[in-house]
């Protein structure tokens, strides 16, 4: 690149094209959601038939299609600020070094020389002569650079060292800018779609390559803008956020979506957005991989003789099957488990509309390891009352659709209970729940492991909140994930107005009056023949530990009619209604297990004014 090149380029003019590529990705993204929450919602709603269904299937092709239109237009906005960003800077560069060269009297050429002045002590009566030094770049060989200043320091023209000094940083400046052409024309060439109509697998997966490419190319440029807070609470990151620019915050989003998703306390919306790149980008790149791997073989399993008569043969994998699963078995299981709990998540959001079912908000996920997730029906920041769910033992990525179908089943109920205000229901599979009930789930560890991302989520819950009044919040633990709230409550302030627990097997405190809200406001379900609260009094504390379905416990015990350990958010249940009824705030109108008389437990109704 030459001087004059660089001189007459205006990076203006690529951040004007970054606005406009901005502009149509916040237009693809208002199209997605007008064609997800709005049309297709009215018509799950009021409509049936295979016509409908047709009408379905196709908008949500045109809803995936504006998805790829809104990130990689926004992916292009930053590639182009990231260009104009290096441009800049090396432009900036060249018009120091030529006004420093004439502020000193000499001349900068259109090939990038400079020419100097006459100047020195006389030798042999006359002044030493000026003359002209070739534009190069600062010489990073020990070598170059010493017999340059070796030079410079023994010309008698004091001028010629400085005129060295000026052509080098002009040489800076022009390959700093060549640098960047060549650094960024190959990411923004490689932003371009297939010409067709159709969003593949592996649209998405270069999508994701697209993103690494721009990332490295725009770390000069990502560098430059205010980072979010290392460690940050929830309140310092939304802080964070509230003082980006809206050029730097789709930046944020479009390079690292990953992290963007996670940080508590930003606006639900841009969570959801991130953690959606992030979903679709993964759910794609595991596909192509599972795509990959040869199929298990059809003859998995075989039959042994035992030995002696009448002995029963044993069933065994057969070698060949054991062949594939060693090279295999673990990652194709791994992708397999993943992808079917990628496939629920996007089905939950295909249910929008659905009995009035709310747009899904995805304020987390990840499908490293066991998989976290974490699913709102309904935008939390502006619910007047918010529930959120902790699932038990065995919960993971893959076995998330049933709960979600659990929060999804308590939104039914409690919006139909709540006086026509706004409620959301969200799952909270932010932690690493046990893997199974006698190995793992006897271990508080998970429990005090996973506590502290769950007060950070309910801090964050504060922090994005947009109401003119603070929502009313209740925590909801099945199974294990009651143990986690009590390791909560234990470990910093549980930021919550209720506490419900459902198949408790303990909760690591001896009383409700640790739960960390107030007085009266915690409240116990436990089913008929739930085998789980008197196996936990065992495994978490041994004979004796008070549970919270003890008496001296302290909790409100409600009435439940639903068998077994995970009844209690069966559609039409007394348990369901109960849960829904603390959701709402109207826990004056919970029916309690007889046992406990008209009042329930002793301090139980002290907060009913």
């Amino acid at each position: 690149m030459d001087i004059a090149t660089l001189q007459a380029l205006k990076p203006s003019e690529y951040e004007e094209a970054a606005d406009g590529y901005r502009a149509t990705s916040d237009m693809a993204s208002t199209a997605k959601d007008t064609v997800e929450n709005q049309i297709s919602a009215g018509i799950r709603n009021q409509l049936k038939g295979e016509t409908a269904d047709a009408a379905l299937r196709e908008l949500k092709e045109l809803g995936k299609n504006f998805h790829y239109v809104q990130t990689e237009c926004a992916l292009a906005s930053t590639a182009l600020n990231g260009f104009a960003y290096d441009m800049a800077a090396a432009k900036r560069k060249l018009e120091a070094a030529i006004e420093d060269a004439k502020a000193a009297g000499c001349t900068v050429g259109a090939d990038g020389s400079v020419s100097f002045p006459a100047g020195g002590k006389e030798v042999d009566g006359k002044v030493p002569e000026g003359g002209t030094v070739e534009m190069s770049t600062s010489p990073t060989d020990p070598t170059s650079a010493s017999l340059e200043r070796t030079a410079a320091n023994i010309h008698p023209n004091p001028n010629f060292g400085k005129a060295i000094g000026f052509a080098n940083r002009i040489g800076d400046a022009l390959k700093e800018a060549a640098d960047a052409d060549a650094k960024w024309a190959p990411k923004l060439r490689a932003l371009k779609a297939d010409d067709d109509l159709v969003v593949s697998d592996r649209d998405w997966s270069d999508v994701k390559s697209d993103q690494d490419g721009v990332s490295d190319a725009g770390k000069k440029y990502l560098d430059s803008m205010p980072q979010p807070p290392k460690d940050g609470n929830p309140k310092d990151n939304a802080d964070w956020w509230k003082n980006l620019t809206p050029e730097q915050q789709a930046a944020w989003v479009s390079l690292r979506p990953d992290s963007v998703g996670k940080l508590d306390g930003l606006p639900s919306p841009v969570r959801d957005e991130a953690n959606r790149i992030v979903l679709d980008e993964t759910r794609s790149r595991y596909q192509l991989e599972l795509n990959s791997i040869p199929k298990p073989p059809v003859n998995e399993w075989t039959y042994i003789a035992n030995g002696g008569f009448g002995s029963t043969p044993s069933k065994v994998h057969t070698d060949e099957w054991m062949d594939w699963y060693k090279k295999y078995g673990e990652r194709y299981d791994h992708l397999t488990k993943s992808l079917h709990g990628m496939n629920k998540i996007q089905e939950r959001f295909d249910k929008t509309g659905e009995r009035e079912l709310p747009e899904a908000y995805l304020l987390g996920f990840s499908a490293e390891k066991d998989g976290r997730a974490i699913v709102a029906n309904g935008n939390p920041d502006t619910a007047d009352h918010q529930a959120v769910y902790v699932p038990g033992t065995t919960s993971d990525l893959n076995s998330i659709e049933g709960n979600i179908n659990r929060m999804t089943n308590l939104w039914d109920v409690a919006h139909s209970k709540s006086g026509g205000q706004s409620v959301s229901t969200i799952t909270w599979l932010g932690y690493d729940a046990p893997d199974e009930v006698v190995k793992d789930a006897r271990h508080d560890s998970y429990a005090h492991n996973g506590a502290p991302a769950f007060n950070k989520f309910l801090d964050g819950l504060e922090a994005s909140h947009s109401g003119d009044t603070p929502p009313h919040r209740t925590v909801i633990g099945h199974s294990y994930g009651s143990t986690l709230i009590g390791a909560a409550a234990q470990k910093g302030t549980l930021n919550a107005d209720d506490v419900v627990f459902a198949g408790s097997p303990g909760v690591l405190v001896s009383g409700a009056d640790e739960m960390d809200v107030p007085k009266g406001h915690v409240w116990n379900e436990e089913g008929g023949s739930d085998p789980v609260p008197e196996l936990g009094r065992s495994f978490l504390g041994g004979d004796g530990t008070i549970i919270p379905s003890d008496p001296d416990f302290g909790a409100n015990q409600m009435a439940t009619n639903t068998h077994g350990h995970g009844g209690y958010w069966d559609p039409g249940s007394k348990s369901l209604l109960n849960q829904a009824l603390v959701v709402v705030g109207k826990g004056d109108n919970v029916e309690l297990k007889p046992s406990y008389g008209p009042f329930g437990p002793p301090g139980s109704w002290d907060h009913v004014k």
